[in-house]
Formats: C-alpha cells, sequence, structure tokens
C-alpha cells in the first residue's frame, strides 16, 4: 500500500509496453470503421468505446473509406501493434485473407454491420433485407405502387438475379446490396412489377444522390415514393425533392435509413428504417470482451431489431394517383 501511495504522489504510471510483455495483453481493441465520415460507425464507435474502456480497454481507430486496401493495411498495423482482439466494418464481404493471420494468432475477431463470407468469427449485424422489406410493405399499404429506389449498387439489367443472389446468402450481402433485395421482394410479395426506370443509382455522395433522385422525379411516370438505403442518400434525396417544386409529402413520400439528429428537426421530419447503431457497437464490444475472457463457443452470428420510425414524410398515395395505378 506505502508503494502504490508514494507512486501515485510522484506521479507514476506503469509502462504498457513493459505489462504486456509480462501478461501477453496490451489493454486495447481495435476498431477498422468502413467509414467515419458516416454518422452511423460513428455511433458505433461510441458504443465500442463505452464498454470497452468500462473494462479497461482501450479503442485504437483506423478508418478504410470503404478501400478494402486502406482496410487491409489498418488490420496489418493493428496487428503489429499487438491489439488484443479487433472489431471490423468490412469494405467487402469476399476477401478474408488478410483476417485469417489473426485468427490463427488467437487474436479473436467480430464483424459489424457486414460479415465476410467463410471466415469462423463473430458477428453482430441487422437483417438489412426484412428492414427494408418492411419499409416498402408500409409504403405499399399506404396506397403507393410507383415506389423508387435510391441506391448505390443494384445491376438495373438483372434486379430478379441479384434477388435470388442475395436470397441464398443474406447475412454476407453487401449493405445496399441486401436493402434492394429487401425492396424487391416486397414488390414480389405484393404483386408488383419491377420497373427498371424507379431505381436511381446514384453516386456516394450527397450531390450524386441529389442529381440520381431529380432524374428519378422529372420523370413523365415518376414514383410517387422513394426508398433511400443510406443516410447519405436521403439527404440528397431530400433536397431533391425540395428543389422539384413538388408537394412533399403529398406529391411525392420519403422512407430512409439511420435515425439521424438533421431527421428531426426537418420540415418534414423524415420517416426512417432506424438502426441501433449504439448497440451494434457495444454488442459487438461486449461479444469481443467473451472471446477476451476465455469463451470458446462456436462462432455467432447476433442480428438486432430495427424500427420503423414513422414521421412526416411518407402519407398515404394521392387519390388521383392511386386511381391511375
Amino acid at each position: 500500500m506505502r508503494v502504490q501511495t508514494q507512486a501515485s504522489q510522484l506521479g507514476y504510471r506503469a509502462n504498457q509496453v513493459a505489462r504486456s510483455m509480462v501478461t501477453g495483453r496490451t489493454n486495447t481493441i481495435g476498431f477498422v470503421s468502413a467509414d467515419m465520415e458516416n454518422p452511423f460507425f460513428a455511433r458505433t464507435m461510441r458504443g465500442i468505446a463505452d464498454v470497452a474502456r468500462a473494462a479497461g480497454y482501450e479503442v485504437v481507430i483506423a478508418n478504410s473509406q470503404e478501400d478494402p486496401a486502406l482496410e487491409r493495411r489498418a488490420v496489418q498495423t493493428l496487428h503489429e501493434r499487438r491489439i488484443d482482439g479487433l472489431i471490423l466494418a468490412p469494405a467487402q464481404c469476399e476477401d478474408s485473407s488478410h483476417l485469417r493471420p489473426l485468427l490463427a494468432d488467437g487474436t479473436p475477431l467480430v464483424m459489424l454491420d457486414r460479415a465476410v463470407r467463410g471466415l469462423d468469427a463473430d458477428a453482430v449485424l441487422v437483417n438489412n433485407v426484412d428492414a427494408a422489406r418492411a419499409g416498402v410493405q408500409r409504403l405499399i399499404e399506404l396506397g403507393h405502387r410507383r415506389i423508387g429506389l435510391l441506391t448505390t449498387e443494384l445491376p438495373a439489367h438483372r434486379p430478379m438475379e441479384l434477388l435470388a443472389e442475395v436470397a441464398l446468402d443474406p447475412t454476407h450481402a453487401r449493405t445496399s446490396a441486401a436493402r434492394a433485395v429487401g425492396y424487391l421482394a416486397a414488390l414480389r410479395a405484393a404483386g408488383l412489377p419491377v420497373d427498371r426506370s424507379l431505381i436511381g443509382i446514384a453516386a456516394y455522395t450527397r450531390a450524386g444522390a441529389h442529381d440520381a433522385a431529380t432524374s428519378l422525379l422529372a420523370a413523365p411516370d415518376r414514383p410517387t415514393a422513394l426508398l433511400t438505403v443510406d443516410n447519405m442518400l436521403s439527404l440528397g434525396a431530400y433536397e431533391a425533392i425540395l428543389d422539384s417544386g413538388l408537394a412533399f409529402p403529398g406529391d411525392v413520400s420519403l422512407l430512409g435509413f439511420d435515425d439521424l439528429d438533421w431527421t428531426t428537426i426537418v420540415r418534414p421530419r423524415l420517416s426512417v428504417i432506424a438502426q441501433p447503431a449504439y448497440d451494434l457497437g457495444a454488442t459487438a464490444a461486449r461479444r469481443l470482451l467473451a472471446r477476451l475472457g476465455g469463451e470458446q463457443s462456436p462462432p455467432q452470428t447476433l442480428f438486432l431489431e430495427t424500427s420503423l420510425l414513422e414521421r412526416d414524410s411518407i402519407t398515404p398515395v394521392a387519390a388521383g394517383w392511386l386511381a391511375n395505378q
């Protein structure tokens, strides 16, 4: 006790590098985010950090910017820094070659938001197919039949083939592709045709989403409702509707993903499919800590629930449009 008191008075702090040589632990975990500019990942990071720090761990953060090459470099660097475990939001769902050395070395890995195919590791996800399907079903219940989709990827020439591919393995599909499949599945379940003219492919920028949504809204047989698969696309589409001169939501409804602060301060307030971003991060951190604590159970894939928050931006389809559909 006397030694501890004197050390505290002198401001002594233990050398973590020296301690790690004795314990084999650095008390650090890594988090490689797919896109730190995306508020969704900022919230997941907060969940990770809160849980990790409460358990005595610090979090080292890297950003892949959705670039697989940057992700590989970040994973290698964190591994060389002897992190105790890694949480990863993968930039792609196919290549696991850079992750297998971690697992072979005994470093636990938890995947967040997306899962890499063929990798025996824990994952914490939401069911993106079901979330988008439920959103489109609600628009159909409101009488909409011409429902547009704004996404960053969906080969317009083969949407039904994509539906079949992702249906076979929804866990390992990219987020935007899985949500597009939910859109297609809802249309099919309702007996509605897939109209390729209602599918907008946007660059993953606010301006790109604005331009793609503007094109959809300017068509003679435009959609009466739009689903956007991402918060960045929601923002661009929202601006495009305001700039279009259409009554919002009287002429066109908008349903987006992610319950961000701006969605409740704009008018009309945006209806969203909300993901539990903080809980996703916190759950991933708890899963990683369990592995660090010695849990040896088979890898788990945990699905957290989304929720449809219906606000002002979706309404029943106008009577004139319903009569012509």
